[in-house]
């Protein structure tokens, strides 16, 4: 889609219903010429900033409805719509979201039991007895998964509010000897995110839903710690994690003996409280870099690349960062697609919201997550 040159040879032959594309576009926007080939039809227009977005988002439910994707561009000095059609996606169906729900809350349940069980030193034999998973259950499964279900879920009403079609939470189980239980969830949302409005509400609702049930989880779990607190008894029964800013000062109001071993609710307020911070992280699709597309447009590629290079330099301390860098060059990426129509400006109160978005991250983030006894 690089302009005129693209469409020299123009093949007559198009699997565009042309007429409907002009009548569809001519409603909301005048165009003085278009041209198409088999795989796009282009619409040079005139487009004016008043009512840019109502008029785009009527366009693209419009031609969504008809099996067609808008996309707005400015090329060579034009204004220009792209057309191309809507992708068919094979949709997933619901009963792969039950299991892996199921199938998670086990592996999470049995990671609390052996959280659970590195309380009391207890062996195997305790840790899948009915008492310690009913605890790891309690007092770990069902704390964690409230932060990531409803992190997902606020992502999951957002996309249906902005008329996206989007799937339900897959969550993602990991089985022992993994101690976390879960590498989070994720959801798929089927077509292009139209704006930039769009693009940083559905990025910022995740980690401010999960981020506002993980705070009082761990209060929760700093209270439990306080009335029951258990003193490490060997260097190899304890495991050590450091608090980030806000578990800190969340500390603070609470007594509890530099020894002691940490609750399993508490390091599940802590699981959810880094899993915020990694996903605000702003690379590629990472909610993170959802929020940096459209706070900062093409110019997020610079946070992207400045954010991989300083997670392989943690590595020199932490050497998880190295796996976390491996997965975001693989599977991640440092780029995001622009949205449909990236023209329309972001107002005041999404500003502020990226500005929080970057406040939760530093009071979230352990740039070395593993060190200090708790």
């Amino acid at each position: 889609m690089s302009g005129w040159p693209y469409f020299k040879n123009i093949n007559p032959e198009t699997t565009f219903d042309i007429e409907l594309l002009k009548k569809e576009i001519a409603k909301q926007f005048p165009f003085y010429d278009f041209k198409y080939n088999v795989k796009t039809a282009v619409f040079y227009c005139r487009v004016e900033k008043e009512q840019l977005e109502e008029k785009f988002e009527s366009l693209r439910l419009s031609l969504s409805q008809k099996g067609y994707i808008p996309m707005l561009r400015y090329d060579q000095g034009e204004q220009v719509i792209y057309v191309i059609h809507k992708p068919k996606i094979k949709k997933r169906p619901i009963w792969i979201n039950i299991v892996l729900l199921i199938a998670t809350i086990i592996t999470t349940t049995i990671a609390g039991s052996i959280l659970w069980g590195m309380l009391y030193e207890a062996g195997w034999e305790k840790i899948l007895s009915p008492s310690y998973l009913i605890n790891g259950f309690i007092f770990f499964s069902i704390p964690l998964m409230l932060i990531l279900g409803i992190h997902e879920m606020g992502h999951y009403l957002t996309s249906k509010k902005h008329k996206l079609d989007t799937s339900l939470p897959f969550f993602i189980p990991l089985p022992p000897p993994f101690i976390l239980g879960t590498f989070g969830a994720i959801i798929s949302t089927r077509e292009p995110i139209p704006n930039r409005k769009t693009l940083l509400d559905v990025g910022i609702s995740g980690p401010i839903c999960g981020f506002l049930v993980a705070v009082p989880v761990c209060i929760v779990g700093l209270f439990l710690m306080q009335q029951d607190p258990i003193s490490i008894q060997s260097e190899e029964a304890s495991f050590s994690v450091t608090f980030p800013l806000l578990l800190q000062g969340l500390s603070n109001f609470f007594t509890i003996p530099d020894d002691a071993i940490m609750q399993p609710t508490l390091f599940a307020g802590w699981v959810g409280l880094f899993l915020t911070s990694l996903n605000l992280l702003p690379v590629g699709q990472l909610d993170g870099g959802h929020i940096a597309r459209a706070l900062l447009k093409e110019k997020h590629k610079y946070a992207s690349w400045i954010v991989l290079f300083s997670v392989i330099s943690l590595g020199l301390f932490y050497e998880g960062w190295f796996f976390i860098a491996i997965i975001i060059i693989l599977f991640i990426g440092t780029q995001h697609q622009p949205p449909l129509n990236e023209y329309t400006p972001l107002d005041t109160r999404r500003i502020i919201l990226g500005i929080l978005a970057l406040v939760i991250f530093v009071i979230c983030f352990a740039p070395i997550p593993f060190t200090t006894k708790i």
